[in-house]
């Protein structure tokens, strides 16, 4: 590593940027040397104008301005004709096309924006891009023609070869969530240690895989974190509102557009408004119990008539787990293990974005609802933070 990593920092655009949880992983990113981060931003494209003003809250100084800071189709971004320049391009195109929470629909026009983005690629010319996306990505169409782009010889990608893709899963990084998403890492073809270029290594290992014979590569791992421990044990101060505090803000000085905010981190630690019904239900589900724990009495017919079914629907969280995968609605916990450990309550957006790895300072705009979505698709900071290391160590050897 060398003494002036961050006097000569690893540029950086993010695509479909969100609210910026790729682009903080990296800053976060520790070096020796001198104060700052070895990487720096120059350039995001985001559609959505909320998670857009987020990130321009965070992110939008150092990369020159909020008009370094694409708040539209990523159709109408052109890098060249602006003369962006960028050693990594980061981004994560939409997946509700894979997710298996959706229809799968093999036409769903959302599937077809990585080819926005390997379009840019061909533009700036990185020397590595990397792209996240949801498990089933891996062993999707549209993974097999990004693959043959790098492979056949009249490829659109030839100039780049994938190190070998993976699933990776955050927990495995001393996130307290187990969130599994395919990482795929493409390097310049004249990159001079192309070969050395491998995924970060795991730095923790499910509690289960650990006995008394231990497994070749998983003496120096630690136990996965636990998600009471590192985030519950910090938020034990009842929610106080139902609301966000007041005040609007506008990042990135766009006509008309007038969005709540700017809020820190600790902001969020608000409530919802149970129905009676719902709050005798969170009374109702013991520490890791879930919705086959209520009474007849306090379900519903098609719970009732489910009894196979999900087992995280109205669950509690378990203290010493890494929580479920953060969705934009984790505030609703029939939508999953969305309630917390003890308390008669969802998590708040605060525990969320912890969960997350964001910090406390982070600043957000948008509506509750906005916030949540922001949060939810959000690539986990640690995550994140793990592959800046392989990213540096590539760049920065």
């Amino acid at each position: 590593m060398t003494a002036d990593s961050t006097t000569d920092p690893i540029t950086i655009v993010d695509l479909f940027a969100g609210c910026g949880g790729f682009t903080q992983g990296f800053h976060s990113y520790p070096v020796d040397g001198p104060p700052g981060s070895a990487f720096r931003s120059v350039a995001a494209v985001e559609f959505d104008i909320a998670a857009a003003s987020t990130y321009a809250l965070n992110f939008a100084k150092e990369a020159g301005g909020s008009d370094h800071i694409h708040a539209g189709d990523i159709k109408d971004w052109h890098p060249r004709s602006l003369g962006v320049e960028a050693d990594v391009i980061l981004g994560g195109p939409p997946c509700q096309g894979f997710s298996g929470l959706g229809k799968e629909d093999a036409d769903d026009p959302r599937n077809k924006l990585w080819r926005e983005y390997m379009r840019i690629v061909n533009e700036i010319k990185p020397k590595i891009f990397v792209i996240e996306n949801v498990d089933r990505f891996r062993r999707s169409p549209e993974f097999a023609l990004l693959e043959a782009a790098t492979t056949d010889k009249d490829g659109g990608l030839r100039e780049y070869r994938l190190v070998e893709s993976s699933v990776l899963n955050a927990a495995d990084y001393g996130v307290p969530q187990s969130r599994r998403r395919t990482i795929v890492i493409a390097v310049h073809r004249d990159l001079e240690n192309i070969d050395q270029i491998r995924y970060p290594a795991p730095t923790h290992v499910k509690p289960s895989t650990v006995t008394d014979d231990v497994l070749p590569g998983l003496e120096e791992r630690k136990p996965w974190v636990g998600v009471g421990p590192a985030v519950f044990s910090k938020t034990l101060v009842p929610t106080a509102t139902t609301e966000l505090p007041s005040g609007y803000c506008n990042p990135l000085g766009k006509k008309d557009v007038r969005l709540p905010g700017a809020f820190h981190t600790t902001d969020l630690h608000f409530g919802r408004n149970p129905t009676p019904l719902s709050l005798e239900r969170y009374r109702a589900i013991p520490r890791g119990g879930n919705r086959h724990d209520l009474p007849p009495e306090l379900s519903t017919t098609n719970w009732l008539n489910h009894r196979s079914g999900s087992h995280d629907v109205m669950g509690r969280l378990y203290w010493d787990r890494p929580s479920v995968t953060i969705r934009t609605e984790f505030y609703k916990p029939e939508k999953g293990r969305y309630l917390h450990p003890f308390a008669w309550r969802p998590i708040t957006h605060y525990e969320a974005a912890l969960i997350q790895g964001f910090p406390k300072s982070f600043q957000w705009c948008g509506s509750k609802i906005q916030i949540g979505r922001q949060i939810g698709n959000a690539v986990p900071v640690g995550l994140s933070r793990a592959l800046a290391g392989v990213i540096h160590q590539a760049l920065r050897p």
